[in-house]
This record gives C-alpha cells, structure tokens and sequence, in this order.
C-alpha cells in the first residue's frame, strides 16, 4: 500500500481502526524526503493532525541506493525515547504499523517552517543555532540518565545503510585522495559508542514554531559515535556560507554559535570525547555532500568541485578545533573568490 495513494489511505485508516468508517479527513502529500513518503491527515472532527511516514527500499537519488524499510521500527523507537529526552522538542509517536512500514505520528502545528528552506533564503540565526546546540547535548547527555539507551540502539545497520556506506565508504570510491581517510574513519567510527546518536541531525529535520526548534527524522538512530552529529550538521552551516556569499560570516558566526552551545551544555568526558573526533567527522561530511551517494542539491557542479578541492586541502592541514577547522573553510572560501 503506498500513502501517496490517498484513497487507498483512507482505506487503510478506515479499516485498521484508526479513523471511524465515516471520517473524511483530507490529505497533503509531503515533498522533500528521499528516503520515505510522507503524508498530513488533516482530521476533521478536531484531533490533532497527523503525518504519517512510509520508508522505502530504494532511495528517490540518482545512484542506487538501497536500505531495509525494516528501519521504520527503529525510528518509531527513537521518537518514543526521545519523547522522554526531549519532549518538548519531537513530536509524539501515534501508531507504528510494521508489516506496511508506516508510522503515524503528530503533525507540528501551523504555521512553522522548514529550518533549511529559511537558511537558503538567507535568513539566518544565532539564536537558533545555540538552540540547535542545545538541543544536541540533550540528547548525546541522555545515556548518563538512561543507562539502558546502549542496550536498546545497539543496533547499527541502518547507520550502516545509511550513513557509513553512502557517506564515507562510497565517496572513499570517489575520492581517492581521501580513501585512507575516510575508510579508517568508517573503522573507527564503527569501535565508538559514547553517547544516542541522532544520525541526521541537520536543519532540514527541523521545523521552526513559535521560534522555537522541532526535531524530526529517527531513522538511523543508534548508540554510537557522537561527534558524527557534529560533523554532519556542521557540514550545513559550512555549505550553505558557500552556497549564499552574500551571508557568508553570518552562517559561519552560526556554525561557531552552535558548537560553542552544544559544548556549554555537555558534561566534561563526553565533551572531551567528541572534541578528539569532530573534526574528523566534519571533514569527512563537507567531503561527502559533495561525492558521495546524497549530494547536496543546491550546490552548483563548480560548488562541489571547490568544496571538494577545500577539504582535500584541509585534510592536509594542521586543523586543532572547530573554530579553526571554520575559519580555515571561510579563509579558503574567500581566496577562492578573489
């Protein structure tokens, strides 16, 4: 059953008891995804509305790229853990229907809006960017109050599927430069587990309301390596002060906001843990939205092939720490230009 299919929807709630035989609610197919449908059911008798969620096999990218929709249980998992976590920041888990890989949960009201879609329209925020940080400790702090959370997101496959192979493993095929790199990175990250890793944390998992921050997307949550989380959001800060000149020290007085928040907010070994390996992550992430299977879409051709050559080069750096892994792009960003 697909659920861009609205009627055969509607069909599915009526009969699994989800909705009574004489609702009619209406429904918003929901674009931006690559790796699930996504429905709103707008009900009409005054309930919250919903957004259900379909995972696919097969990934909507131009290189194959293939996950088990299995990965469905894991994110209804996630989002009822960090219920606990943050449950002022996710929205609340409605139903999971494993068998058809649909996951229903609430839909954030209206009006809010896409964090990404706000950033490349340039409107950019400090204030947003430490709440972000905030936010990211929270979560990576949660294994100090919830031992059993290591136990529980064990599990690593579809991090596997998802981000080590399509990340680091295929643009170690793509990059030879950084092959060594990379592929020790992906054995190293793989020996780690510190902390509940979020896996795709970037703004456009992110909904804006109230000004306030609503996190979404689970499904390659797991126990693992927390200073992925830095480098793969970070990548989005870095990218986007190249994508929109006109913004640049904006977006990298953003990136810098957000790591200093999220190391304010972190207890001391963890802090300590994830400072040894971010940048490496951050790295290898700027490297990745470039070659790798997901290609940041709003780069132009010339774009990725500087950001490319600027990692490469900075691979070859003596980077001590974030701020100088950021004022080192933004410098090579600048020479570029001139």
């Amino acid at each position: 059953m697909d659920i861009e299919d609205h009627a055969a929807l509607l069909q599915y709630l009526r009969d699994s008891g989800r909705i009574k035989p004489d609702e009619q609610p209406a429904f918003e197919t929901l674009t931006g995804g690559v790796s699930n449908r996504a429905v709103r059911v707008v009900n009409a008798d005054g309930r919250e509305d919903w957004v259900l969620k379909q995972a696919l096999g097969k990934l909507r990218v131009e290189v194959d790229w293939f996950s088990s929709p299995d990965r469905i249980r894991r994110e209804a998992e996630g989002l009822s853990w960090l219920g606990r976590i943050v449950p002022d920041c996710v929205p609340a888990l409605i139903f999971v229907d494993p068998a058809r890989y649909i996951l229903a949960m609430t839909a954030v009201a209206l009006p809010h809006e896409n964090w990404k879609r706000l950033l490349l329209n340039g409107r950019t925020s400090i204030e947003h960017a430490q709440s972000f940080g905030r936010l990211l400790a929270r979560i990576h702090k949660a294994s100090a109050q919830f031992p059993e959370l290591e136990e529980c997101f064990r599990e690593r496959k579809f991090f596997e599927e998802l981000r080590l192979e399509p990340y680091y493993a295929y643009t170690a095929s793509q990059a030879p430069e950084a092959r060594s790199f990379l592929l020790r990175l992906v054995d190293d990250t793989r020996l780690r587990r510190h902390a509940l890793v979020h896996g795709d944390y970037s703004p456009k998992n992110v909904l804006i309301h109230n000004d306030g921050l609503v996190l979404l997307d689970f499904e390659v949550i797991h126990f693992g390596d927390p200073a992925f989380d830095i480098g793969f959001s970070l990548t989005h800060f870095l990218s986007k002060a190249h994508y929109l000149p006109a913004r640049r020290a904006a977006f990298l007085d953003m990136a810098r906001a957000y790591w200093q928040a999220y190391l304010d907010d972190l207890s001391t070994p963890l802090r300590e843990t994830v400072k040894q390996f971010a940048i490496q992550h951050t790295l290898a992430c700027c490297l990745a939205r470039v070659a790798g299977r997901s290609p940041l879409e709003y780069l132009t051709e010339r774009q990725r092939a500087r950001q490319r050559q600027i990692v490469l080069d900075l691979l070859e750096s003596d980077i001590n720490c974030i701020p100088h892994l950021i004022d080192q792009f933004g410098e090579r960003l600048a020479v570029d230009d001139g």
